[in-house]
């Protein structure tokens, strides 16, 4: 019984330490498949990727402005057919990518359904909230948006490499400064996860005994602000070794972009998409206004 108990406790006493290095590792383990993805033989991978940034935007952008329904769900399809054909596993992009918008966007959704007024639909019981029919539109509207935009800005990372991402933005003249916040973030983001990790370790390596919970949010406190400190030492350092070496904001990678007759099949077949999108998300628009006139 004893025995029992002191294992319970153990478990207890290193469950926020363990919980934290587990989600550590976790982040790093996805970046790790993100890369894997990227060089799996697909459909996305093959193609240049200033085609794949153009086409994808494209219609993450066709999709925020659209105001037909079938249009978005039809987006939303091709974005799935595109990861099948690129080798992304479906319940990869179920769990991590569809689950956790519909949980963000359900908790904006959900109240738009009670507090819009129009047409009443569906009576709930007991409390008596009453769901309209132009409130459910709005909510089908915005989920929608959400996981068809959340679909194809993930294809885009997932199936390439993140230097390519970042070369690609500065040869169709995004602003070299976006670039470099973009590219320092993504690195950081990683070298802080392990400075965190091994800042984590070693205070577990030198705990004896169950501590309680004013010391452990002491401890915590302290984390956060050595982490913090260190940052900033690091940002100046990398900055300094950056410059020396000459580094003046470009991206430059070894493989050189070029365009095949594959990539520019792939530009016309986006550019049709996204017109035909662009046409038939404006028909519940013009159809309004014509009913109005």
């Amino acid at each position: 019984m004893n025995k029992t108990t002191s294992a319970k406790s153990r478990r207890h006493s290193g469950t926020f330490v363990e919980r934290t290095l587990t989600g550590l590792v976790r982040k790093t383990e996805r970046a790790l498949f993100a890369e894997e993805i990227a060089r799996a033989d697909g459909l996305l991978q093959r193609l240049d990727p200033r085609v794949k940034i153009v086409g994808l935007l494209s219609l993450v952008v066709t999709v925020t402005l659209s105001r037909n329904l079938f249009t978005i769900l039809s987006v939303f399809a091709l974005g799935v057919i595109l990861a099948v054909l690129s080798k992304v596993p479906v319940r990869e992009l179920a769990l991590r990518i569809w689950l956790s918008a519909l949980f963000f966007t359900g908790a904006i959704a959900v109240p738009v359904l009670f507090i819009t007024a129009g047409e009443p639909l569906l009576r709930i019981p007991l409390i008596g909230w009453t769901i309209t029919a132009q409130g459910l539109t709005s909510a089908l509207y915005l989920t929608s948006r959400v996981e068809a935009t959340a679909t194809l800005s993930i294809l885009l990372v997932l199936c390439t490499s993140w230097s390519s991402v970042l070369k690609g933005l500065r040869v169709l003249h995004v602003p070299v400064v976006f670039v470099v916040i973009l590219g320092m973030t993504y690195r950081y983001i990683f070298v802080i996860l392990e400075t965190a990790r091994d800042m984590f370790e070693a205070r577990r390596s030198r705990l004896v005994g169950r501590l309680d919970g004013r010391e452990r949010r002491h401890i915590a406190a302290g984390s956060i602000g050595v982490l913090l400190t260190k940052s900033f030492y690091l940002h100046h350092e990398v900055f300094l070794a950056m410059q020396s070496r000459g580094f003046r904001g470009e991206v430059y990678v070894l493989d050189e972009f070029a365009m095949h007759s594959r990539d520019w099949l792939a530009l016309a077949g986006f550019a049709v998409l996204v017109g035909a999108a662009v046409w038939l998300g404006r028909q519940e628009s013009l159809q309004t206004l014509l009913n109005l006139s």
